[in-house]
C-alpha cells in the first residue's frame, strides 16, 4: 500500500498530508488559500493520487509559508508512500495545453533535489495570489521528495492558464513516473542499484 501521512508543525504552520499514490484522484483541502487548493487539486485528479492537505498557516502575514510549507510536507509524504522505489517508472513527462497556453513538465526520481522552472508569469498576482509563490512551492517539494523536476510554460498570455497548466502537467508528469513498471518488479531503476 503506497500511503502516507505527514504532520509538520512550525510556528508558522500546522501541516497534516494524507496521500495515497495508488489512489482515484481525490483531493480534500483546507489551506485557506482557495487559489493553491484549485492547483492542488489539479495534482490530485491529474496525477491520480488521492490527497488530503490540511494547513493552519500564518496568512494573516501573508501566503508564503502556507504555500512553501505545503510543497516541503507533500514532497515528504509523496517519498515515503513510496517507499524503496523498487519496480517504479521513475521518469515522467507531460505536455499540457490550455487554451493558448502550453507547459511542459518533466521529473525524475533521481535521490536529488533539482528544480528548473521558466515560467515567464504576465501578471503578478491572479486575484490575490502571488504567482511567485509557485517557485516556493516546488522548491519545497523537490527539496524533500528528492526529485529533479523541470517545468516550462512554452507559451500562454493568461497567467491563470499558464499555472494550470503547470499544475495538470506536474500531475500528469507524476503519474507516469509513480506508476509500477510490471517488467521492473522488484528491481531499482537505476544503474547505480539505489536512488
Amino acid at each position: 500500500m503506497r500511503k502516507a501521512s505527514v504532520t509538520r508543525d512550525t510556528l508558522e504552520t500546522k501541516i497534516q498530508v494524507s496521500v495515497d499514490l495508488d489512489g482515484q484522484g481525490h483531493g480534500q483541502f483546507a489551506t485557506g488559500v482557495p487559489f493553491l487548493e484549485h492547483m492542488l487539486d489539479q495534482i490530485a485528479r491529474h496525477g491520480m493520487i488521492d490527497m488530503d492537505i490540511r494547513c493552519d498557516g500564518d496568512i494573516h502575514i501573508d501566503d508564503h509559508h502556507t504555500v512553501e510549507d505545503i510543497g516541503i510536507t507533500l514532497g515528504k509524504a509523496i517519498s515515503q508512500a513510496l517507499g524503496d522505489k523498487k519496480g517504479m517508472t521513475r521518469y515522467g513527462h507531460s505536455y499540457v495545453p490550455l487554451d493558448e497556453a502550453l507547459s511542459r513538465v518533466v521529473i525524475d526520481f533521481s535521490g536529488r533535489p533539482g528544480l528548473v522552472m521558466e515560467v515567464p508569469f504576465t501578471q503578478k498576482r491572479i486575484g490575490n495570489f502571488d504567482t511567485e509563490l509557485f517557485y516556493e512551492f516546488f522548491q519545497g517539494f523537490v527539496n524533500h521528495a528528492l526529485v529533479t523536476v523541470h517545468i516550462d510554460c512554452l507559451r500562454g498570455h493568461n497567467a491563470h492558464h499558464q499555472v494550470e497548466t503547470v499544475f495538470k502537467a506536474f500531475g500528469r508528469a507524476l503519474r507516469v513516473a509513480l506508476t509500477p513498471d510490471p517488467r521492473m518488479a522488484g528491481t531499482m531503476p537505476s544503474t547505480k542499484g539505489v536512488l
